[in-house]
Order: C-alpha cells, then structure tokens, then sequence
C-alpha cells in the first residue's frame, strides 16, 4: 500500500475512533458537573481514565498493528520487573517527537496505571483539549519564573506546595505521570543553542523533576527510566501515521522511588546539589545506551542490507 493512501487511512480512522470518545467524554464531564459528590466524580474520573488508557490507546495500537508495519525491539527490565495497575509511577523519557507519547501507550498498554501529565494553567483553555485536561484530573504546574520570585522572594517554595496539594486526589487512585526532563523536544538546533554536553540528548531540567518526584510524595513506588531510538531518523506524526519509520527501539530500566530523591529544590541546597547530580548521571548513561543502540542498529543493517 502506498505510504501517502496508508497515512490518509490511519488519520481517518484516528479521527472516527477519536470523535466517538470524545462524545463520551462529553456526556461523563456533564454527569460530573451535575452530580459533585466526590465519589460520582471519581466514578467519573475512573470510566474516563478506562476510555482513554484502555480504549483509545487499544484504537490506536490496532490501527498501527494493521497499517503500521513496525519492528519493535522493546528492552525490558530484568525478571524483577513490577509491572502492577495499582503501583505509582513516574516515567522519564528523553524527548524527540510527539511520536513519543504514542510509543509510550503501545509499550506500556495494560502494564502500569492511567497516565496524567502535568500541565500549566493556561492550557486549561485550549479549546477542545482543555477541557478534556480538567475532566480528566490532570494536575496543574504552579511554577514561577526566576525574576518573578526574586520580586516576590516570600513566594519562594509555594509553587511546590501547590503542585503538590493538586496531586492529593491521586492518593487513592493510582496514576502513573509522564515528565520529560529536557522541557522540550530535542532537535540539532536546540542542541547547539543550548550547548549540550551530551551527544543525542539535551541538558535535563532537574527543577521540573524533582518538582514531580516531591509533588507525588510517598505514594510513589516505581520510576521507569525509558529511553527511545528511532534508528532511521526522527519521525513525525504524519510520518508514523504512514508507516514510516520501519524500526523502534525502547529501553526500560525500573528503579524503585527512593525517598531521597524527594525533597524541596528551591529551598533544600544540599538536595538540589545532590538530585542535579542523581539526573546528569541518569542522563549520561542515557545518551551512551542511545549511542550503542544506533552503532548496534547499522551494524545489523550492514551484516543484513
């Protein structure tokens, strides 16, 4: 099937399976205004999360299963693995593409809680997505910028309080929050701008995940470290839709929530010291396993051209 007629009938049929959830969400965000006692509202929550988690990602991975033609090579942690629905978890990931997220939904369907993204406040008014992010729960990112807290230095730590008071509603629903570190999708511009010290990453902003790892205190249990290759270049969203690129490879580490990685960055200078050092060695390891996998890749393309 020809690359451009395979991509206009993955678009189609995102936009049928999409619509007809969204009118679902439509009606459950109405029954949710209407009746505001709180179990109705995670009822409410709860049936949104399964139309989301469940039925859109299984829409979505069956489309790129028939159209798609992707060689997977997914790396999964060892036999110690925790896999569980009802476990916390944090997922870090380097960023490149909004491919990215629908890697993620295919890798991890069914193996780990709903995903929620933290997401600033304005977003709340995009239209159609924005109301999804209040109906859905997601939890909102107070965070002030560097000259706004030098005028103001008695705010200085609210924002992570407040963060953190917004993901008290997780306490009895398990969810697993996606953050990138890097703040942004990696490009060779970006890179050289922002003068990296790594090859195939950007530096990681370890403000906005330490902000995470405090703001889900101890609930948290698992943090998935996932690193992903596209060996044949960067594709886009149209790109994925018709079948390109052939072949992706996923890395999975999990490591456990350890309670030291929780703590204030703004106030906490020791902390701060310690968990920026705890991300660049995440990250330099990162950037060392994305160049093995490449020279593995090519090596495997020569030996089987």
């Amino acid at each position: 099937m020809p690359y451009h007629l395979r991509g206009i009938l993955t678009l189609l049929i995102y936009i049928c399976f999409t619509f007809v959830i969204f009118v679902l969400f439509v009606f459950i965000t109405i029954f949710k205004l209407l009746v505001p006692h709180p179990r109705a509202k995670a009822l409410a929550v709860r049936a949104m999360d399964i139309l989301s988690s469940r039925c859109w990602v299984f829409c979505a991975n069956l489309t790129h299963r028939i159209f798609g033609k992707i060689t997977w090579d997914i790396h999964w942690p060892g036999e110690n693995a925790d896999f569980k629905t009802n476990r916390w978890s944090v997922i870090l990931l380097n960023h490149q593409t909004w491919v990215d997220i629908l890697v993620l939904i295919k890798v991890f369907y069914k193996r780990i809680p709903p995903y929620k993204f933290f997401i600033k406040k304005q977003l709340l008014w995009m239209p159609l997505m924005g109301p999804c992010f209040w109906a859905l729960d997601y939890p909102i990112m107070k965070r002030y910028s560097r000259e706004f807290l030098e005028k103001n230095p008695h705010l200085k730590g609210t924002d992570l309080e407040a963060t953190r008071e917004a993901c008290e509603k997780y306490k009895n629903l398990p969810v697993t929050i996606i953050n990138f570190p890097e703040g942004t999708r990696f490009t060779p511009e970006k890179h050289k701008s922002r003068h990296s010290q790594y090859r195939h990453l950007l530096n990681p902003k370890a403000g906005g995940t330490s902000l995470v790892l405090y703001a889900m205190g101890e609930v948290l249990e698992n943090i998935f470290d996932v690193t992903i290759v596209y060996p044949e270049g960067v594709p886009g969203l149209w790109d994925f839709f018709c079948g390109r690129p052939r072949h992706i490879i996923v890395d999975i580490r999990q490591m456990k929530m350890d309670p030291a990685l929780s703590g204030n960055y703004a106030t906490d200078s020791g902390y701060k010291a310690s968990f920026q050092k705890w991300l660049n060695r995440l990250w330099e390891e990162k950037d060392r396993l994305i160049d093995r996998r490449k020279t593995e890749y090519a090596a495997g393309r020569q030996r089987n051209p």
